[in-house]
């Protein structure tokens, strides 16, 4: 019986009325964060179930993958699956409409040359692989099962689900990790999620066919172009499908009036001389999907019996393609704390203000950059960069998703950002206005004025 149909089947099973299984950890949610905590404790001798609301493969954002992902894998035995299923992407470019170059950054350049490229996949392929992967190492993986809620008590926590075809089953758990995605289940139930004040951002994106790439090695880059109300994406997938999708300012999405998602993706990108150049031929082969007030945040990371990893976690924004990385780097975290929870209990306050701390790190490291992204002092820096002090290095080193081992980039990094202040307060006419303008972009909007016209 292959892996796959084990899991099918044991998502369909009947199951005794009123029965209620036990577990040492139940992970919420199948995605990347939840399927890497999933293996990594059950490799470590812990009874895990894992409950996916969908069925693999499903649609997903967020194809573009980091060099820093490429350790991980290799840790979960999943190397030569990914690579068979990626298009490796060896840079990122920009393209601004202020500036006369694209400039790329190549991994290869970075700090760290043991990094020098990464993956962009189909989402839908790479859950899978992950989901699969945890059952072969012995995880209960049921899929099409959402779980309702969650009590917790003395002895750890009662997990009521319901599955596809109505069935209601209750776990008893040791340990909970949420690694919902945007469903955001924990934070949404203690009403602990919150928008990002310092950021605010919608999307609009589809697959296209037909797309003109980049030759050779380059060919799987990622592209990144500014544009007026934001920056668009276009990534490459084996296949010859290019994922492109826009990530403007809330304000923008409501410039709609009726238009459907389709037709306003293709009155965006027409905004953005060189990427239409690029799509000119190109046919949109997907539903046009879109996501209002892109970025939040959760107040805390854990509670009594419980982590929350990934986008259950926190959302900034997707332009450095970090997604996946701090999922997955999170679950080695959070497997880490939760084995020493199960195991030696009074470790639990010393094992959780450490994985707090982790799991702060790389958002905040990102953060910083993202925030500023729009600036004209950023995009000048950016399109412009120098090495002094290996600068350019060291911000090759962050692209690439090196901030966890010891590269020594954050001197470099300091200096980088020192240039940034005295560059804008060199400008500060223009730093003002910008200012300002990112002050009136970053505020909220309905989420139902998106929809409107779909």
């Amino acid at each position: 019986m292959t892996t796959t149909a084990m899991t099918s089947e044991r998502s369909a099973a009947p199951q005794a009325g009123g029965e209620v299984r036990n577990c040492d950890v139940l992970v919420i949610g199948g995605g990347p964060a939840g399927a890497t905590a999933a293996t990594l404790l059950a490799e470590r001798g812990h009874r895990v179930t894992m409950l996916e609301k969908a069925r693999h493969p499903r649609f997903h954002i967020g194809e573009s993958l980091l060099p820093a992902n490429l350790p991980l894998f290799e840790k979960l035995g999943v190397a030569d699956e990914i690579r068979s299923i990626g298009i490796e992407k060896h840079g990122a470019e920009f393209v601004s409409p202020h500036h006369d170059n694209q400039q790329t950054f190549r991994f290869a350049e970075a700090w760290n040359k043991a990094l020098p490229y990464a993956y962009q996949v189909r989402r839908s392929e790479f859950d899978q692989v992950l989901f699969l992967n945890a059952a072969r190492k012995g995880v209960d993986a049921i899929q099409g099962c959402r779980v309702r809620d969650v009590e917790y008590h003395d002895e750890g926590a009662t997990v009521s689900a319901e599955h596809e075809d109505g069935r209601s089953e209750t776990w008893r758990a040791r340990f909970v990790i949420d690694a919902s995605g945007r469903d955001t289940f924990m934070a949404n139930r203690l009403r602990a999620k919150q928008r990002n004040p310092k950021h605010n951002s919608s999307a609009l994106y589809a697959h296209f066919d037909g797309a003109k790439r980049h030759c050779g090695t380059a060919e799987g880059n990622i592209t990144i172009y500014w544009f007026d109300h934001g920056w668009f994406w276009f990534i490459p997938l084996v296949d010859g499908a290019t994922s492109v999708g826009a990530v403007t300012w809330p304000y923008y999405m409501k410039q709609r009036k009726g238009r459907s998602k389709e037709q306003f993706l293709l009155d965006t990108i027409a905004l953005c001389p060189p990427l239409a150049e690029r799509l000119k031929d190109a046919t949109i082969t997907s539903p046009v999907e879109a996501t209002g007030n892109f970025s939040y945040t959760t107040d805390h990371t854990y509670g009594k019996g419980y982590i929350l990893l990934g986008d259950a976690f926190a959302f900034i924004d997707p332009v450095f393609s970090s997604g996946v990385m701090l999922a997955m780097q999170g679950a080695f975290y959070g497997a880490e704390a939760v084995d020493v929870c199960l195991r030696e209990p009074q470790r639990t306050a010393q094992a959780m203000k450490r994985f707090d701390k982790q799991m702060r790190h790389g958002p905040r490291e990102f953060s910083w950059f993202i925030y500023r992204m729009t600036n004209p002092t950023m995009r000048d820096l950016f399109m412009g960069p120098r090495n002094y002090f290996r600068m350019r290095e060291a911000l090759l080193s962050l692209l690439a998703g090196d901030i966890y081992g010891k590269t020594p980039i954050w001197f470099s990094l300091a200096t980088f950002k020192a240039v940034y202040y005295l560059s804008s307060l060199k400008h500060w006419r223009r730093s003002l206005v910008a200012w300002r303008a990112r002050k009136r972009n970053i505020q909220p909007v309905d989420d139902s004025e998106m929809a409107a016209g779909a």
